[in-house]
């Protein structure tokens, strides 16, 4: 018999947020008003490097099966992040982000 909440998803603590949000606010990642998500906009040379960011994430989001939510247009991309199965901010948003910033350097 498995424990309570085993398997679930969980949303972020007080305490995670207090230290992980910081940290996001510093990389421009910013909270969603009326929401429990986080929202970033990647700008690129052009579109053939905003593409390539979309295919690494897209391969990272298929591995961690967490898909973001997002917008393009040519050399932008407009990304908001938050877990459905916790209805809210979660750590997979964090490493998600996370992966996003550094695949934006490639």
């Amino acid at each position: 018999m498995q424990p309570m909440g085993a398997g679930k998803i969980q949303s972020l603590t007080e305490e995670e947020r207090a230290h992980l949000l910081p940290l996001l606010h510093n990389a421009q990642w910013v909270e969603v008003v009326g929401r429990d998500a986080i929202y970033k906009e990647f700008i690129f040379k052009d579109f053939n490097q905003a593409f390539g960011f979309m295919s690494r994430v897209a391969l990272q989001a298929e591995k961690m099966d967490h898909h973001p939510e997002w917008f393009n247009v040519y050399n932008k991309v407009q990304i908001t992040l938050s877990t459905h199965d916790c209805g809210g901010l979660s750590q997979r948003d964090i490493t998600m982000a996370t992966f996003m910033d550094q695949a934006s350097l490639m």
